[in-house]
């Protein structure tokens, strides 16, 4: 009984991220969450960029959910 149940092995050891490598990610997924903000909480008001309900109308349960009024 003095097999383990789990077998060991050697696995490499993960290299750490550079700082350059992760930025240019981090500044897409920093726009992507504004472009995404906006269009959740400011689209069809004052700011605008789409004429219609047709936005508005996508985003609407979204809107609730997340607090945002928007009636």
């Amino acid at each position: 009984m003095s097999h383990s149940a789990v077998p060991t092995t050697n696995a490499p050891a993960l290299a750490p991220i550079s700082l350059s490598a992760l930025a240019p990610w981090t500044v897409f997924v920093g726009i992507l969450m504004l472009v995404l903000l906006y269009f959740v909480g400011a689209e069809q008001g004052a700011t605008a960029i789409f004429e219609g309900e047709t936005i508005h109308e996508w985003l609407h349960d979204g809107r609730h959910l997340l607090g945002f009024p928007c009636h």
